[in-house]
């Protein structure tokens, strides 16, 4: 079964732009690259995102 994603940056551009200047910001923060994606895995988990799990697990 294919699922079709919503394309959020048409769909609901002012909720893009807020989540990519928080990657700005995180990524301009003093956490470690490991920790940041592992906290990115975990709120796939906690979010039930398969899609998100995958992408966040193959960049470590």
């Amino acid at each position: 079964m294919t699922v079709q994603r919503i394309d959020l940056k048409t769909v609901e551009p002012a909720a893009y732009k807020a989540m990519f200047e928080q990657e700005k910001y995180l990524a301009a923060s003093r956490l470690s690259k490991t920790l940041l994606e592992l906290i990115k895995i975990r709120a796939s988990q906690i979010n039930g995102c398969a899609f998100c799990i995958d992408m966040h697990t193959n960049s470590i």
